[in-house]
């Protein structure tokens, strides 16, 4: 039986590679506050087939960012909000920058 081609997944910011219990681990977190970032929409993990939560590596910066906010004293619901709204000024301010660009 072929094996599936698995290189460009380790490139993959996206796969959803890594377990809760992981995926807490690497962020210094517990998973119930995975968990509750989800509850807050902050962040969806995927589901394997047996219906387990898996995180990839950018969900997993994201919620280091709500960690360290939470650890800062920043209510959790507070700390999605900031990390929403930092990622919007981060999306704005690079739509400026390809508008001027353009406009040159």
């Amino acid at each position: 039986m072929p094996r599936p081609e698995t290189g460009h997944r380790f490139d993959d910011d996206d796969y959803p590679a890594y377990t809760v219990g992981a995926a807490a681990e690497m962020i210094g977190a517990t998973p119930a506050f995975l968990r509750a970032l989800g509850q807050a929409k902050l962040i969806e993990p995927l589901r394997s087939e047996g219906g387990h939560r898996r995180y990839s590596r950018y969900q997993l910066k994201i919620a280091s960012r709500a960690r360290e906010l939470v650890d800062e004293g920043t209510p959790i619901e507070s700390a999605c909000r900031i990390i929403i709204l930092e990622d919007q000024l981060e999306e704005a301010l690079r739509i400026n920058e390809q508008q001027r660009a353009n406009d040159r």
